[in-house]
């Protein structure tokens, strides 16, 4: 009778723990099998399950409208060259930051174009335009008044234009740019700091006669004048700057009147960048001429590396996109005056091309 009772715990211990490990194992399949937003919690008290659903919060963020949506722009950044591209980058930032629209337009540096572009704009009846300053007070005072007239404020880059700036900038008229014969006499004087001597031929390449525009070598020829150099002044058609290959013959045919030059000045940023190839043109070696010019680009900053160019001057193009929209943004929400920034300051040479190289080849200098 004792062993009988044995084999009944031994059966009885065999059943129980099939029965816990069903159990176990049943409960594990249950949680892998079950969905993911219920969760089932066994209690310790017998027989009582309790379920609890989880419900997912989905938090969409909002995102506020930028300060100035909903104003149209039209805006000429000059020219399909570095310079030019360099700008349009300045004024692609600004209406990525302030949240306004722009169309862009290019003249490669043509005035005639640039006053086509500015009719075509106001017809188009954006809220706001700018406009490169080339064609001076005679070849857009008229359409200024006219898009004034219709609710369009215009504001000027790159090429001052003081008499409609003064006339309209109550309004929003506004300059962004270098002040255009100071920045020129500049580089004139830094030309005798790399060898010019009292007495030695320079030359200034030029639009002569495209008043504003020629300024900058104004400023050039007065300080090469007033330090004793004999000055020439070489003019070319305004193609050149977009396309200074279109230059050489006017190089070429320059320097086998005058081999004696010992300088050349370059007022605009494409002949600047093309000093290498206008040298190697007339057969000069690195610093058998003093090349002084204006802007950077990497063709420029590989010219002042190879001993070719000695001097430049930026006028930060990328600010000249930069400020434009953001002098349009304001005067059309607010009712601003136009700004009046001069953005030329820095003359660079081989001591200091480095510190502005990694931002050239960034496309911001």
């Amino acid at each position: 009778m004792g062993e009988e009772k044995k084999i009944k715990r031994r059966d009885y211990l065999k059943y129980t723990g099939a029965a816990i490990g069903g159990l176990a194992v049943g409960g594990a399949l249950g949680y892998l099998a079950k969905p993911a937003e219920v969760v089932e919690k066994t209690v310790t008290a017998p027989a009582i399950i309790t379920t609890t659903t989880l419900e997912k919060t989905v938090t969409k963020e909002v995102i506020p409208p930028k300060h100035f949506e909903g104003i149209k722009i039209h805006f000429n950044h000059g020219g399909h060259c570095p310079f030019g591209l360099t700008v349009k980058r300045g004024a692609e930032a600004a209406t990525k930051d302030l949240g306004c629209s722009t169309e862009y337009f290019d003249a490669d540096w043509v005035p005639e174009t640039m006053v086509k572009q500015f009719k075509d704009s106001i017809a188009a009846k954006p809220d706001g335009i700018a406009v490169m300053g080339h064609p001076g007070y005679d070849g857009y005072a008229d359409l200024f008044e006219k898009a004034y007239a219709a609710g369009i404020v215009v504001t000027i880059v790159n090429v001052d234009i003081p008499e409609l700036r003064k006339k309209y900038g109550p309004n929003g008229c506004g300059y962004v740019g270098q002040e255009l014969y100071a920045s020129g006499y500049k580089v004139g004087e830094a030309c005798f700091k790399y060898g010019l001597k009292e007495g030695d031929r320079a030359a200034v390449f030029s639009v002569w006669e495209m008043y504003p525009r020629n300024l900058r070598a104004m400023g050039a020829e007065d300080a090469l004048k007033k330090g004793g150099a004999i000055v020439d002044r070489v003019t070319h058609p305004p193609e050149v700057y977009g396309d200074p290959l279109k230059g050489i013959p006017y190089v070429t045919g320059y320097y086998a009147a005058h081999p004696d030059v010992k300088c050349m000045v370059w007022d605009g940023g494409g002949t600047t960048a093309a000093t290498i190839k206008f040298m190697e043109a007339i057969g000069a070696k690195p610093g058998q001429i003093i090349n002084a010019g204006f802007d950077l680009s990497p063709p420029t900053v590989e010219a002042i590396e190879k001993g070719y160019l000695q001097v430049t001057l930026d006028q930060q193009p990328y600010l000249q996109g930069y400020l434009p929209i953001l002098n349009l943004c304001l005067t059309i929400k607010y009712k601003m005056s136009g700004l009046y920034i001069d953005t030329g300051a820095a003359l660079i040479d081989k001591e200091t091309v480095s510190l502005v190289k990694p931002l050239v080849e960034m496309g911001i200098r």
